[in-house]
C-alpha cells in the first residue's frame, strides 16, 4: 500500500513562510537593540538607568501577551490575530524610529512587545495544520531555527545597523516585511473562523491576574541585581505581587470552567517535560547571548559591530544544523537527537568556562559552533514531542504556555547570570588581591617596572609613578575577577544544560497523524 503523501501545494507553503517572517520579527526585536542601547540613550538624551528599559519593556509586554494568544486566536481567528498583529507590530515599529524622548520610547517598545507577542505562538500551532506526517520534522526544523536563531542574530544586526546608518533604522527595518505580512495574511491564511462568542463569560479576572503576575516577575527579574535585589523596596513589593497574583492566577484557571490558558495541560507528561526543557531552553540562549556581548564590550573593549561580527559564527553554525537535523530527523527517534542537541549544546556552554582575558573571535568559534550547531536538535523536537502529544482542542492554548517558558527562562537566565556578575566578580577580586602583597615578588617586580614607566612619562615623579602603577595593578585584578566570574555563570549554565540531558528520555515517543484531522482548528 502506498503511503506516500501528496507534494506539497504553494498554498500550504507560502502562508506558513509569511507567517514565519512575521515571527522572524518579534524574535529579532526582543534583542536587536541589546549592542545599541548606549546609541539610543545617547539619542534620546536617557539616564543609564532609564536605557534598559528599551529592552525590559517589549520583554514584559511581549511575555504577558503570549499565553493569552491561544484565546485570542479562538475568538478573533488565527488569519485576524496574525493580521492585526503584523500591522500593530509594524506601526509602532515606526514609532519607535520616531520617538522623541526616553518616557516615548519605552511607551512604544512596550506596545511593540504586546501587539507582535501573538505572531509567535501562532506561527507554531499553524505548523500542525499546514504540515502532517513526516512532514512535521521540517515545519518543526524551520521553527526551531527561527526561535534559536532570530534572537542569536538581534545584536549582530543591531550592531551592524547602528554601526551603518543610525539606532533610528532598528526599528525602520521592519517596515517593509511588516506592511508585506500584514497585506499578505489575510488572502493566504484560511485555518480557523472567529467566535465572539467565546468574549461573553470570558476569565477576565484570570487575564488580570496573569498580567499582574508577570509583568511583576518580569519586572523583578529585569531590575533586580541592578539594585541589589530584596534590598530595595520596590523590587521586594513586586515580588510579593507577582507571587499573590501567580498563585491566585493558578487557583483560578484550575477552577474556572473555560480558563483563558489551560494549566491542565501541564497533565500531559510531554507537555510538562517539554516545557522544562524550553526553559532550561531560554536559559542557555538568552543568557549566553547576553554574558558573551558583555564580555566582549567591557572586558575586550569592543565595539557593537566588532560584538556582532565575534558572535556571528553562532548564527552561521545554528543555519548548518537544520539540514543535519532534517536529515537525522527522518531516520532517528527525535528523542535521542534532542538528548545530543542538549549535550552538545552544555559541551559548548561548558567550553566558555575556560574562558581568558584575551579571548577573541578565534578563541570564541570552537565554543559558539559547539553551542549554534544543535540549538535546531533542541529547539525542534521540543515542538514536535511537547505540542504534538497534546488533542488538537487544547494545542492553541498549550501553544502560548509553551512559548512563554522559553522566555520566561531567558529572564530568569539573565536575572541569574547578572547576579552572578554583581556579586561573584567582587568575590575574585577579594580572593586574588589576597596574593597581591610584600611576599609576592613578582607582583613587586611588576609595580616597579610600571613605576618607572609611568615616572618617566611624568618628568621623573616618583610618587605619581608610584600611584599610576598601583591604578594599573587594580585595573589588571579586577578584569581577571570579571573573567573568572563569567567563566561562573557558564559553569551554572553548563548544569542546566547536563540535568536536561538527563530528563530527555522522559519524554515519550510521538506519532504525528497522517492526515489532518477536520477538528484540528
Amino acid at each position: 500500500m502506498n503511503t506516500a503523501q501528496p507534494p506539497l501545494r504553494v498554498k500550504e507553503i507560502l502562508p506558513f513562510v509569511v507567517m514565519c517572517i512575521g515571527m522572524f520579527m518579534a524574535l529579532l526585536d526582543i534583542q536587536i537593540v541589546a549592542s545599541s542601547l548606549q546609541d539610543i540613550g545617547g539619542g534620546l538624551s536617557a539616564a543609564q538607568d532609564q536605557i534598559s528599559w528599551v529592552q525590559t519593556a517589549y520583554l514584559i509586554a511581549e511575555i504577558i501577551m503570549i499565553p493569552l494568544s491561544g484565546w485570542l486566536t479562538r475568538v478573533f481567528s488565527t488569519k485576524w490575530l496574525f493580521t492585526v498583529s503584523a500591522t500593530g507590530f509594524t506601526l509602532t515599529s515606526l514609532l519607535c524610529g520616531l520617538a522623541w524622548n526616553i518616557e516615548s520610547m519605552i511607551v512604544f517598545r512596550a506596545l511593540q512587545g504586546l501587539l507582535g507577542a501573538s505572531m509567535i505562538p501562532t506561527v507554531f500551532t499553524s505548523s500542525f495544520h499546514y504540515f502532517q506526517g513526516a512532514r512535521r520534522v521540517y515545519s518543526a526544523a524551520v521553527i526551531g531555527t527561527i526561535a534559536s536563531v532570530a534572537p542569536t542574530l538581534g545584536p549582530v544586526i543591531g550592531g551592524w545597523i547602528t554601526d551603518t546608518l543610525n539606532w533610528h533604522w532598528l526599528f525602520y527595518i521592519n517596515l517593509l516585511p511588516g506592511v508585506l505580512v500584514t497585506v499578505l495574511i489575510p488572502f493566504l491564511v484560511d485555518i480557523d473562523k472567529p467566535d465572539f462568542s467565546l468574549l461573553k463569560g470570558a476569565d477576565y479576572s484570570g487575564i488580570g491576574l496573569m498580567a499582574i503576575a508577570l509583568g511583576s516577575l518580569e519586572y523583578v527579574l529585569e531590575e533586580g541585581a541592578r539594585w541589589n535585589w530584596f534590598d530595595d523596596a520596590t523590587i521586594r513589593t513586586l515580588a510579593v505581587i507577582a507571587g499573590v497574583a501567580g498563585v491566585f492566577f493558578i487557583l483560578r484557571s484550575l477552577t474556572f470552567a473555560r480558563p483563558v490558558v489551560d494549566l491542565r495541560a501541564f497533565g500531559n507528561r510531554n507537555f510538562l517535560v517539554g516545557c522544562i526543557l524550553s526553559f532550561i531552553t531560554g536559559v542557555g540562549i538568552f543568557s549566553t547571548i547576553f554574558l558573551t556581548p558583555l564580555f566582549l564590550g567591557y572586558v575586550r573593549g569592543y565595539s557593537a559591530w566588532q560584538t556582532g561580527v565575534a558572535i556571528a559564527s553562532t548564527g552561521a553554525a545554528s543555519l548548518v544544523g537544520v539540514p543535519v537535523y532534517i536529515l537525522l530527523a527522518r531516520k532517528f527517534d527525535t528523542r535521542w537527537l534532542m538528548m545530543f542537541g542538549m549535550a552538545c549544546f552544555g559541551l559548548g556552554i561548558w567550553s566558555f568556562t575556560f574562558i581568558t582575558h584575551d579571548w577573541s573571535a578565534a578563541e570564541l568559534l570552537v565554543p559558539q559552533i559547539l553551542r549554534g550547531f544543535p540549538q535546531v536538535f533542541v529547539v525542534a523536537p521540543a515542538v514536535t514531542l511537547g505540542l504534538g502529544s497534546l488533542t488538537p482542542e487544547r494545542l492553541k492554548y498549550a501553544s502560548g504556555l509553551f512559548n512563554m517558558m522559553r522566555n520566561l527562562g531567558g529572564a530568569i537566565g539573565i536575572a541569574i547570570c547578572a547576579t552572578i556578575l554583581n556579586d561573584r566578580t567582587n568575590l575574585h577580586f577579594l580572593r586574588l588581591a589576597e596574593h597581591l602583597n610584600s611576599t609576592n615578588t613578582a607582583m613587586q617586580e611588576m609595580v616597579q617596572k610600571l613605576s618607572a614607566h609611568f615616572a618617566a612619562l611624568n618628568g621623573g615623579d616618583l610618587i605619581h609613578g608610584q600611584a599610576a602603577a598601583l591604578k594599573q595593578l587594580w585595573s589588571l585584578t579586577w578584569r581577571e575577577a570579571q573573567v573568572q566570574t563569567y567563566a561562573d555563570a557558564f559553569m551554572v549554565i553548563t548544569v542546566c544544560f547536563a540535568i536536561a540531558t538527563f530528563m530527555v528520555p522522559l519524554l515519550r515517543k510521538v506519532a504525528p497523524p497522517q492526515a489532518p484531522s477536520a477538528d484540528a482548528h
